[in-house]
């Protein structure tokens, strides 16, 4: 009801008493009214007295007024310090402050003196198990996926983890390459670059796109600009890691085949024409040892899944499968596949030429997913140990890894989940897994490589396809097809775009999809019509709650977004439609005809001028109509909003109105 004609200062409570409350309660003072309530005592077929049915109103309290600096502020510290990281400075001394500062900045200082020596023993035993995946499966098989020397994965296997130690939050996550970050980089620089024609320019392209890499990673977390990662829903990764996964793995048909002549392009269509067209290079001997090992890694992983305990086992496969096919390739007098030591490249990164670009946009891309999965994963098994990540500081510290990383030979490397799975299966429990798994690839490094040197390449595809065939959700793919068509969609366009387009075209197609999904759901915000739930104080949506009935001359909406510019428009329409359908029902019912429009506004969370001006305009439409309207329950800063808007009571008066 309005008062005074000023509906934006009214509240209408849509939670009604029991009709013998209502009908005892007194009537309200004028300097102190009572809480808007409706007490018209309603029957299942909602039938109601029309002579008991009275309606009380009330002014909105409108929160403490606050100057625009001071609202800007608060604004912006829930925007960009929602975690309010300085409260642990206050009330403390200098020195305990800087103490609290270096804590903050070096997690290590914060774990480090409360590390146990009794625990070096199963941090050996676990870093030397977490070595394993590093050397034998990341090391070389994700370098090899990123068409780099298997060499440089080793290297982003040394240093990114010394340093995550030093500035990383996570207690658990294990750092090294990653499988969609090497598979992007791949695919994007060899559109441009062939690495066998050109590999010091590659080499050169991949190192210069780790810079970038990091560079915007740790920009978004010194700005606090994390919350822009969101923006990879996980439909879209699951569609786009399927897809990448299908064609990865297609790739190492050249291995698994013995092809030598093989297409340059990683389309679907492109790989099975090249495969058919080149089958007289086939060799059955690198066909027979590469299924036979590719059946093995598979049974194993299908065990470990199956029984969790022989997890550790399944991860030692990849390893005892190199060294059994290096001793075979041995024997056959196969080339050798891993050649020397990289120096270190900052003098190789690269900031001027034509193909800048491009190593930029590697950056972007390969930084944004690799990002994206690290903090994933640490939030993950943070959330599984009972601690807190700060995602801000792995951003910074995820970036000045691979900033470093850069100049010594190393990739884009984040933190990994199949190392952080082992290391946690193992029972670690600080980063110290990271320095001790850092100096057992360094030992690696100084005196075990010739041991890979007859390593065949055959086998480091089947541990390629091993590693990357998790990526294939299929329950994930379908649960989206059951909870959210849009998801799905989004799922299959980011999978069939990898598959058939190119890597970028198929993220890019996704997150558009996500993005449109966004812009549908602001544009067309979820309206329902209200009715009151027998024996209850609660009004709900007549459409989910059957058993909800309609209170006779009120049409109840509940408004279940906020109202902005891109939707105000389709809320009077929806509103103006929801009242003719009503006015039809009651015609047919011969019921009282609507007399009030009551707008539900408890889950409007923000409304601006756009939003405030459609109101008034439903309001001018209503009032033609004889038919008043009401907002009830709006939150303090909606409620602020209307009262420092052009229609709003000036702040002390006081309305009350009876129907």
């Amino acid at each position: 009801m309005v008062a005074n004609n000023k509906v934006d200062s009214l509240s209408y409570d849509v939670e009604a008493p029991p009709p013998a409350a209502a009908a005892a309660a007194p009537p309200p003072a004028s300097s102190s009214p009572a809480p808007a309530r409706p007490a018209a005592p309603v029957t299942r077929q909602g039938t109601a007295s029309a002579s008991a049915s009275v309606l009380e109103l009330h002014k909105v309290s409108v929160p403490e007024r606050r100057t625009t600096a001071k609202a800007l502020r608060q604004r912006l510290a829930e925007v960009f310090f929602p975690d309010d990281p300085l409260h642990q400075f206050k009330n403390q001394s200098s020195a305990r402050r800087l103490v609290l500062a270096l804590q903050y900045f070096f997690p290590i200082f914060q774990w480090g003196p409360e590390y146990r020596p009794a625990g070096v023993r199963r941090v050996i035993t676990t870093s030397n198990t977490v070595a394993v995946v590093a050397v034998a499966v990341q090391g070389i098989s994700y370098a090899k996926l990123a068409n780099l020397p298997p060499i440089i994965g080793l290297y982003s296997s040394f240093v990114p983890p010394l340093i995550y130690s030093l500035l990383g939050s996570s207690r658990d996550l294990a750092v090294g390459p990653v499988s969609i970050a090497s598979l992007v980089m791949g695919s994007m620089l060899r559109e441009a670059v062939s690495p066998d024609e050109q590999p010091i320019l590659y080499l050169q392209l991949a190192f210069t796109a780790t810079f970038f890499a990091g560079a915007l990673q740790a920009s978004l977390g010194f700005l606090r600009l994390g919350f822009i990662v969101d923006f990879l829903s996980k439909p879209t990764l699951t569609g786009f890691m399927g897809g990448a996964a299908v064609i990865v793995s297609l790739q190492q048909l050249k291995s698994l085949l013995g092809i030598v002549h093989f297409t340059s392009h990683m389309g679907f269509v492109d790989v099975m024409r090249s495969v058919v067209n080149r089958h007289d290079e086939w060799k059955w001997q690198t066909i027979v040892m590469g299924s036979a090992f590719l059946a093995i890694l598979l049974l194993t992983r299908q065990i470990s899944k199956r029984n969790p305990k022989l997890f550790l086992a399944a991860a030692g496969a990849p390893l005892a499968s190199v060294i059994i096919s290096t001793i075979l390739s041995y024997i056959w007098k196969s080339p050798p596949s891993v050649l020397g030591v990289n120096p270190p490249s900052a003098n190789m990164l690269t900031f001027s030429g034509s193909y800048v670009a491009l190593a930029i946009k590697t950056g972007v891309m390969t930084g944004i997913l690799s990002l994206t999965e690290g903090i994933a994963v640490g939030r993950t098994f943070a959330s599984i140990n009972n601690y807190q990540v700060d995602g801000n500081k792995e951003m910074m510290a995820i970036g000045i890894m691979n900033m470093a990383g850069s100049c010594a030979s190393c990739y884009v490397t984040t933190g990994s989940f199949s190392r952080s799975a082992v290391s946690y299966s193992a029972g670690c429990k600080t980063a110290v897994s990271n320095i001790v798994m850092a100096a057992m690839v360094l030992v690696t490094l100084l005196f075990l490589m010739p041991l890979f040197h007859y390593t065949p390449n055959v086998i480091l595809s089947a541990i390629i396809i091993t590693a990357v065939i998790g990526l294939i959700d299929v329950r994930g793919a379908a649960k989206l097809w059951k909870v959210d068509k849009l998801d799905f969609l989004a799922c299959v366009s980011a999978f069939l775009g990898v598959l058939l387009v190119s890597v970028q075209m198929g993220l890019a197609i996704a997150v558009g999809i996500s993005l449109f999904k966004i812009l549908l759901q602001v544009t067309r915000p979820n309206l329902v019509v209200e009715g009151l739930v027998p024996g209850t104080q609660s009004y709900r949506s007549v459409a989910q709650y059957r058993e909800a009935v309609r209170v006779p001359a009120f049409l109840v909406v509940g408004v279940e977004s906020a109202i902005y510019f891109a939707n105000s428009m389709y809320l009077v329409e929806r509103v103006l439609r929801y009242l003719r359908d009503e006015e039809e029902r009651a015609l047919k019912s011969n019921l009282p005809s609507i007399r009030s429009v009551v707008l539900d506004m408890s889950a409007v969370t923000a409304i601006d001028t756009s939003g405030l001006d459609a109101l008034s305009e439903l309001k001018k439409v209503l009032d033609k109509r004889n038919i008043e309207l009401v907002l009830a329950n709006p939150l303090g800063s909606v409620a602020e909003r209307i009262f420092n808007s052009a229609v709003g009571i000036p702040s002390g008066r006081t309305a009350s109105s009876s129907a």
